[in-house]
């Protein structure tokens, strides 16, 4: 089962830069790979990340076979005001994966 960490700090000043960090466990079978018996091994990846703050969305990635296990993203923004940030991974063969983090933005 897949799981995330993500690092968003609890609190910000108003206008100020955060960086928003975020980590999912998953193995990311690239499907190039092949058993001892020459069969491939079926590509089982993340295809995409969205990160989404008060409901609009404000980073995106697409990701593609040569990501690592375990693909890490780090990014950043401005902190304009308190809310929460909702991250979702989407994958192969069904894969969906979700987290959020608050922010209280201080002036």
């Amino acid at each position: 089962m897949a799981s995330a960490l993500v690092n968003v700090p609890p609190k910000a000043k108003k206008g100020a830069v955060i960086e928003i960090r975020t980590l999912m466990s998953h193995i990311m079978e690239p499907g190039y790979r092949r058993t001892a018996e020459g069969n491939l091994v079926p590509r089982d990846i993340i295809t995409s990340f969205t990160c989404r703050f008060n409901g609009e969305e404000i980073f995106r990635a697409d990701l593609f076979p040569a990501i690592a296990a375990n693909p890490f993203l780090s990014f950043f923004t401005v902190a304009t005001e308190s809310g929460k940030f909702e991250f979702e991974w989407i994958g192969d063969n069904g894969f969906v994966a979700n987290a959020s983090a608050a922010i209280t933005v201080e002036a």
